[in-house]
């Protein structure tokens, strides 16, 4: 728990930084990495939300459903980026 919330700070920190450098520079890939750490800092929060659960009530497989949450966002973010690759902007034709 102690890991999952250092993770979380330092990854907050990392996202917050990373969005405002990218907005100054106008810089779309690196908003892109912020989303990707976006995602680090959900596993994190995952991790400690259902370790948290387990130590408390001992519920089994908590960290599953967890998991199909993060595979969720995941597949939601990964069908994003394809989009953002097919448009016009992005082509290297």
């Amino acid at each position: 728990m102690v890991i999952s919330s250092i993770s979380i700070a330092i990854m907050g920190f990392l996202v917050w930084q990373k969005r405002r450098v990218g907005h100054q520079l106008n810089s779309e890939p690196l908003l892109a990495d912020a989303n990707c750490t976006m995602t680090c800092l959900y596993m994190s929060v995952i991790l400690l939300i259902s370790s948290g659960i387990y130590a408390l009530w001992g519920w089994p497989y908590v960290d599953s459903l967890g998991t199909l949450a993060l595979a969720f966002y995941a597949f939601r973010e990964g069908r994003e980026c394809f989009e953002k690759a097919r448009r016009e902007k992005y082509c290297a034709c």
